[in-house]
């Protein structure tokens, strides 16, 4: 395997603290030497890079591998290794470090079931040593999210740096990060994580992974606008470990049901996972077990052993969705991994596909991790792949849009029509029986539009190959798709509009009747918080195009509930406003008072900038800043001038 690092790597790793030449680096991570011809020193180097590299996003290796091949090498060599005595860092290259409020330690790794016995084993006779009843010895068993390990203390969020010192991240919560499930700031450790189904629909197409949004998130340079509106969506969250769902018993019932809590545990969040964290819940027992440099004793982490398979790329096959882009997957040579048969593997996008070498007779890493979805993690060997040069379902020529393929025909290409008419019966959740597969049919009949769907009856439907009583329930679930209340932000979501998803559905009807939607000029839809003037713009784009068949479904007479209608801005106490608050607040949170001003029509700016109208300042804010403001002609006053002033209103 012949490894290139990118720019981003390179840097990833200078500034990381790491002194090795590009080339050594690339030839250790190239080597397909089996491990045991590595040094312990050889090891941790790889190690400090893949983690280095790992953390700021752009990893060179999975996971998977860090841990199931490198870290147990090293653990096998050289057991007193300083490194595997040490917390992992995680750094944020930009910032100096800053002492940690509590000590932020790793988590002991186990991969087999055999040492989680061993673990159970060592809690017992911890117990046995304290006089502890066993009665009164519970495990709690949580997800182990595969997020950026932060610490919230209710006034700043650091990161977990070396375990003692981290770095101040405060900026995540001003650019808006909520903590999940409605929580409130100070609810202490916890990851910044991002839902799943929303990198797959939203993201997936412009960022190879989520390690890279999360880093994102958090770094001081400005954010992509799409990772933005991801935090205003509160598909990024920071998700404090203490409301995570949790299975809590004994040690008995832990062991006998391990299997199924693992089960359960991996279903019960819609993020990244990669196994489980058991602790025991007794404080006097966890008192007694105390810690090591690096680990809580009672607690231990099962990560899900990953397997890895070299598998040759048969062919790379385009797949145009509903809003014509073409996906490129990988048909595989049949591999057995985690007790699957895989065959198949969606890779990134075609400007991966160019760029790697992603083709037939291509030689790849294939990795899955228990119930996690196949992925591509490296190309061994490369090929000069086969780019389409026209999209399989209609044959019109495609065009490129950064590293995307899309096909431009979205009036008649048949890919895109049926991915829209899918999107439209799972999004509205109130009609049962439309799948894939009865829309595709319903389509090939000819039955081109999701109006044209509504007005079939059970004749059309028993004429086009549907039994009687199929027909039957198809026709009695649309009218009661029509009759069942529905919101509707869902329902303008159904449409599919490219940026105009639940989130600022929601957002949008909130300040406009559905009716006026289409009349919403660009500079309307920006006067509302959380739209830019790119994604208005697509937005605007974008409803002008199902306009016409948006109406002919609305007359079809859908029981829609009206979202409550904010205050119009214009009629506002700060409309026209565009305001920082900086410093520390006594009033409130930071994120609280930018909601506060928001709901009197403020517009909210993380930076000082020549649009900006009002400088707000609370304790300990530097003279520079307070001067740069003033020279760009931006108006400063305290917090109290200005919480005298918002009571006025």
């Amino acid at each position: 395997m012949n490894v290139k690092l990118t720019k981003e790597q390179i840097t990833a790793i200078a500034e990381a603290g790491i002194k090795v030449s590009q080339k050594r680096a690339e030839n250790l991570l190239s080597t397909d030497a089996g491990l045991w011809a590595f040094s312990p020193e050889d090891l941790t180097l790889i190690l400090r890079i893949a983690n280095a590299t790992y953390r700021a996003g752009v990893p060179v290796m999975s996971d998977a591998k860090y841990d199931t091949l490198y870290v147990r090498e090293l653990e096998e060599q050289d057991p007193q290794s300083e490194f595997l005595a040490s917390v992992e860092p995680e750094p944020v290259m930009e910032s100096k470090t800053v002492a940690l409020p509590v000590k932020m330690l790793s988590t002991e790794k186990a991969y087999t079931f055999e040492e989680i016995e061993r673990w159970v084993s060592r809690l017992i006779k911890s117990a046995n040593d304290i006089n502890l009843d066993l009665s009164e010895l519970n495990i709690r068993v949580t997800p182990k999210l595969d997020g950026y390990a932060a610490y919230d203390d209710g006034e700043t969020l650091y990161t977990r740096g070396d375990g003692s010192r981290g770095q101040n991240i405060t900026r995540a919560f001003d650019r808006g990060l909520k903590v999940a499930k409605g929580g409130q700031r100070g609810s202490g450790a916890g990851e910044i994580v991002i839902r799943k189904s929303y990198f797959e629909d939203k993201l997936s197409s412009y960022f190879e992974n989520a390690r890279n949004i999360q880093a994102s998130i958090i770094a001081e340079k400005k954010i992509d606008e799409r990772i933005q509106q991801a935090i205003d969506d509160e598909a990024c969250v920071f998700y404090p470990f203490k409301l995570l769902d949790a299975w809590v018993g004994g040690c008995k019932e832990f062991l006998e049901n391990f299997e199924s809590i693992l089960e359960d545990m991996w279903k019960s969040v819609d993020y990244e996972i990669d196994g489980v964290i058991a602790e025991a819940t007794n404080s006097s027992l966890k008192s007694y077990m105390g810690s090591t440099r690096k680990n809580h004793r009672w607690q231990i982490a099962y990560k899900v052993n990953a397997e890895i398979a070299k598998v040759i790329v048969q062919e790379v096959i385009p797949q145009t969705s509903r809003t014509g882009k073409l996906t490129p997957v990988a048909l595989l040579e049949p591999t057995k991994l985690s007790g699957a048969t895989i065959s198949r593997a969606t890779v990134h996008n075609y400007g991966m596909v160019k760029a790697k070498g992603v083709g037939k007779g291509a030689l790849v890493e294939l990795v899955r991790s228990g119930l996690v979805i196949p992925k591509i993690e490296s190309v061994i060997n490369s090929v000069d792949p086969d780019i389409p040069v026209e999209c399989p379902s209609c044959h019109s020529y495609v065009v490129w849009d950064g590293d995307n393929l899309f096909c431009p025909n979205t009036t008649d290409c048949p890919a895109q029509a049926e991915n829209t008419m899918i999107h439209f019966f799972k999004t509205l959740r109130n009609v049962d029986g439309f799948g894939p597969r009865v829309v595709e049919k319903i389509y090939q009949a000819g039955f081109k539009s999701i109006h044209d769907i509504y007005e079939m009856n059970i004749e059309k439907f028993v004429e086009i190959g549907f039994g009687e009583k199929t027909s039957e329930n198809l026709v009695t679930q649309l009218l009661a798709s029509r009759s069942l209340e529905i919101e509707d932000w869902r329902f303008l979501a159904a449409f599919g509009v490219p940026r105009l998803g639940e989130g600022n559905c929601e957002k949008l009807l909130a300040h406009h009747d559905l009716n006026e939607i289409f009349k919403i000029t660009i500079d309307e839809m920006i006067a509302i918080d959380g739209f830019a003037e790119i994604s208005a713009s697509t937005i605007h784009e974008g409803l002008k195009s199902i306009e016409k068949e948006f109406q002919l479904i609305y007359k079809l007479g859908f029981n829609i509930k009206e979202s409550k209608r904010s205050e119009l801005v214009s009629e506002q106490f700060l409309s026209g406003e565009l305001i920082v608050f900086t410093g520390s607040m006594e009033h409130g949170a930071r994120p609280d008072m930018e909601a506060e001003a928001k709901s009197l029509g403020a517009k909210i700016g993380k930076s000082v900038t020549g649009k900006t109208t009002l400088l707000v300042t609370g304790k300990s804010v530097g003279e520079k800043k307070i001067a740069d403001a003033t020279n760009k002609g931006v108006r400063v006053i305290s917090e109290n001038e200005y919480l005298g002033m918002i009571k006025k209103s």
